[in-house]
């Protein structure tokens, strides 16, 4: 499931001016590299743990945003650009965010299936969110 998704999902992060904040997992570094095709160097924040970062994060004045199927998610048309630093949280496709990261967002966006998938892998909907958020749709 790692598969190219985090390379490619770094590659949309170039592309809108945002940086790529990872886990320090294993499996991480070989992702990266799948899906990047970038020449030059990208912006990755390689975090310890990142249910503490989240909240340094979110203390220091940034709005943190999931991208999460929950009562109160915005829809993804809906989704006003941001206007200050904000941090998108991924979950996993199957699973989701996990609950503990769950209270540590100031709100979430859905993005709207007509089709029988339940989600969409996390390099397309991390894309679809970023480049909402930079106001590029």
């Amino acid at each position: 499931m790692h598969g190219a998704n985090l390379g490619t999902l770094l590659r949309t992060c170039d592309a809108v001016g945002a940086c790529l904040a990872v886990p320090p997992f294993g499996w991480v570094d070989e992702a990266l590299a799948r899906g990047n095709t970038l020449r030059q160097p990208s912006c990755v924040h390689r975090v310890g743990n990142p249910l503490t970062w989240l909240a340094e994060e979110r203390r220091t004045g940034a709005a943190v945003l999931g991208v999460e199927l929950a009562d109160e998610a915005v829809r993804l048309a809906d989704l006003p650009p941001a206007r200050r630093r904000t941090v998108m949280v991924l979950g996993h496709e199957a699973t989701g965010i996990p609950p503990e990261a769950l209270d540590l967002l100031d709100g979430a966006v859905e993005i709207p299936m007509t089709g029988t998938g339940s989600s969409l892998n996390v390099a397309v909907a991390g894309s679809l969110v970023l480049y909402r958020l930079a106001g590029l749709l």
